[in-house]
């Protein structure tokens, strides 16, 4: 393999471009991509082939080329100095590989056309960790599909991204311009829309989220707006001793999925 010229100054382009993806959402937007970093989502991304651009850390470049000559083949690739990488990288410890990759997005008809989906509709979840946390944790428990609001955190900002663990390549997700409408549309669909609620009741843990149906999450602080709440078919809460009036919206997400998939897994056959 031709030996590569390895960037080492951060004003050049390709690394500036870098930088500008990682940091602003309207550049990922208008690029139609956005970064991942580590082996683990840069491999996923390559087998998918959803890999734009690749770059490597000088060390990281040199392992793999003693370790396997091939590692590189056919991916258009760039190598950067280690003190770069440190540099550009949004992690505290780089794992040596970055890359550009593309964006894929399903439409809200992908999403419905399976039977008795379960989804989530998220409104203003700002917290990138927690948004990360929901789509890793909805694949888990077999959610078939994700809507968001667009007041929502970027769905591909870096820390998302990473707190995915690679569920970003494989939970469908839509991101609604008119999220009233896109509900409303839902709800014409036969799915019950159940809203995470303080004044709601303790949901029923026989039978009530086998077929279709939606669980709305609202904002971390606020929870969900009234015009969303108005929304639901119904209120629910989740059961809590002591004063604890509320919890985290991936916490609480994270507990209704996995309750769903409970009934449905012990549905009769």
């Amino acid at each position: 393999m031709k030996p590569k010229t390895v960037i080492s100054s951060s004003s050049n382009a390709q690394v500036k471009n870098l930088n500008l993806l990682q940091k602003k959402a309207k550049a990922r937007e208008e690029q139609g991509v956005f970064v991942v970093e580590g082996r683990k989502m840069f491999e996923e991304a390559r087998d998918a082939g959803l890999l734009v651009k690749t770059y490597a850390c000088e060390s990281f470049y040199q392992e793999k080329l003693q370790e396997d000559g091939a590692y590189f083949h056919d991916l258009d690739y760039e190598v950067i100095t280690d003190a770069l990488c440190k540099e550009i990288s949004e992690t505290k410890t780089p794992q040596g590989i970055m890359g550009v990759v593309t964006k894929t997005e399903n439409s809200l008809t992908d999403i419905l056309k399976k039977p008795d989906p379960l989804l989530l509709l998220l409104e203003d979840i700002r917290d990138p960790g927690n948004l990360g946390t929901i789509l890793r944790t909805a694949e888990g428990a077999g959610v078939t599909g994700v809507i968001l609001n667009r007041s929502c955190v970027d769905i591909y900002n870096p820390k998302v991204i990473r707190s995915t663990m690679g569920s970003i390549y494989r939970v469908p997700f839509y991101r609604a311009e008119d999220f009233i409408g896109t509900i409303a549309e839902i709800k014409k669909q036969s799915i019950t829309i159940f809203a995470a609620h303080l004044l709601g009741r303790v949901y029923d843990t026989d039978k009530s989220f086998e077929r279709g149906c939606a669980f709305l999450i609202g904002n971390e602080a606020n929870g969900l707006s009234e015009e969303a709440s108005q929304m639901a078919d119904i209120r629910i809460k989740i059961p809590m001793a002591g004063k604890v009036e509320s919890l985290n919206a991936a916490v609480a997400a994270a507990i209704l999925m996995y309750e769903a998939a409970r009934q449905r897994r012990n549905m009769p056959k």
